[in-house]
């Protein structure tokens, strides 16, 4: 089964050949996991590049049951100092084929893409032991009207959250990009977030508010 495939172009003109490329990568990751509910990919030029023509941002965003795996690859000064040498050492040999850059930066933002898939299969498996410590997370997106959210995890995975979840002071001091800890357990509809905590600097007390003056 073909995986639902959006693409976007920004700063570049839509290609049949890069669309076949994209698709034939997107295909791949079927063999990681066989429930990918749709596949969006960006490719874009900065507009200070855009005479350059060798620096390409792709974006890939998964979307699998209980949340997203993003990914977003930019080449680095060393990266395309590496490629300008490459391209002149080889020049003698062969033409460089159009679009050889993009077609790079296409396979790398989905082999990273395909890693953090693997990853996620095997939890969802149950492969991987279900982390019993608190992992670190950020406050990704906050959907109050259905009493939900996603975190961001520090590898990039989007978790599900209910309200319910959310220790004391509760879901409502929740803000966007507010740091958490919790515990990932399996859903009915994948990985999602349970004992989702709170980061915030302790209040002090004053001399007034301290046990002893609180009992008198």
């Amino acid at each position: 089964m073909k995986i639902p495939l959006q693409i976007r172009y920004r700063g570049l003109e839509p290609s049949v050949m890069v669309e076949e490329w994209i698709r034939e990568e997107a295909e791949k990751l079927e063999t990681f996991f066989g429930a990918i509910v749709r596949c969006r990919v960006v490719l874009a030029v900065p507009h200070a590049h855009h005479q350059k023509g060798n620096l390409y941002h792709v974006g890939v965003t998964l979307t699998v049951p209980g949340g997203e795996i993003v990914v977003k690859r930019e080449p680095n000064p060393a990266q395309r100092a590496r490629q300008s040498e490459t391209a002149k050492l080889k020049k003698q040999f062969e033409v460089e084929a159009p679009h050889r850059n993009l077609r790079q930066a296409i396979d790398d933002a989905f082999q990273a893409a395909g890693r953090r898939l693997q990853d996620f299969a095997r939890r969802r498996r149950g492969s991987v032991k279900t982390h019993q410590q608190p992992q670190c997370a950020r406050v990704r997106k906050l959907l109050p009207g259905k009493d939900c959210g996603f975190l961001l995890t520090e590898d990039g995975l989007e978790v599900y959250f209910h309200r319910n979840s959310v220790l004391d002071p509760g879901f409502d001091h929740l803000q966007l990009g507010s740091p958490v800890t919790f515990v990932e357990e399996q859903g009915v509809k994948g990985p999602q977030a349970s004992t989702v905590r709170i980061h915030r600097k302790r209040a002090t007390r004053t001399p007034s508010e301290s046990p002893a003056a609180l009992a008198l």
